[in-house]
């Protein structure tokens, strides 16, 4: 954020002091803390076949069986979004030589929750039906402009104290207009985790 001062205290302004002005640039930051009621979770079902077409069969009647049991849980088909779709072949090396051993297939797809208490069901359940990979757990609020705006208000209000104290404090005249306003914003916050999934019963605790 620039200001302008007129660095001719006390003085009445002549046009070269006019002509003369500085800039004094500051940075003013603004935070608010909120609590989440969104979480989004990426569930990946990955298939390993010789064959690329029975990989593909399988992982896509997997995925399906993902699907259905999250709308079974009351996730609505809009919030359930396919995040990626990759096929890779797979090699090994034995002596310097190339093997081949087939194709992975993975689709991933994209989950929002609307209801927190329902994240250890949703990864439990995903995990029961064939998911094998959890992770980029992402926690936000359905609302983030409003706070976003409020958070951009407080950086701006810091901003101009800062200026005024400077100002005050070399006895400058400052201009309460700032000359030029550039906005930065830090990414959201992401709690990214990966489960190695076992044949084990167990009710997977995600705190946000």
């Amino acid at each position: 954020m620039q200001y302008s001062y007129n660095p001719y205290v006390r003085q009445q302004p002549t046009p070269e002091a006019t002509e003369s002005r500085r800039r004094l640039t500051v940075y003013g930051n603004g935070k608010v803390s909120v609590e989440p009621n969104v979480v989004s979770i990426q569930l990946a079902v990955v298939t390993e076949n010789q064959s690329l077409s029975q990989a593909q069969q399988e992982n896509a009647q997997t995925m399906n069986q993902v699907i259905q049991s999250l709308l079974n849980l009351g996730i609505s088909q809009e919030d359930i979004q396919t995040a990626s779709y990759t096929i890779s072949p797979k090699y090994d090396y034995e002596d310097g030589k190339q093997i081949d051993r087939g194709y992975q297939v993975s689709n991933a797809i994209r989950v929002i929750i609307k209801d927190l208490n329902q994240i250890g069901i949703v990864i439990d359940t995903a995990v029961q039906q064939g998911v094998n990979r959890v992770s980029n757990i992402v926690f936000t609020t359905d609302h983030p402009q409003a706070f976003y705006e409020e958070a951009l208000r407080f950086a701006l209000e810091d901003g101009g104290r800062k200026a005024r104290t400077i100002a005050d404090s070399l006895q400058l005249n400052l201009d309460q207009i700032p000359v030029k306003i550039i906005e930065q914003t830090e990414s959201p916050p992401v709690a990214y985790k990966t489960f190695a999934t076992t044949a084990e019963s167990f009710a997977t605790p995600i705190e946000p």
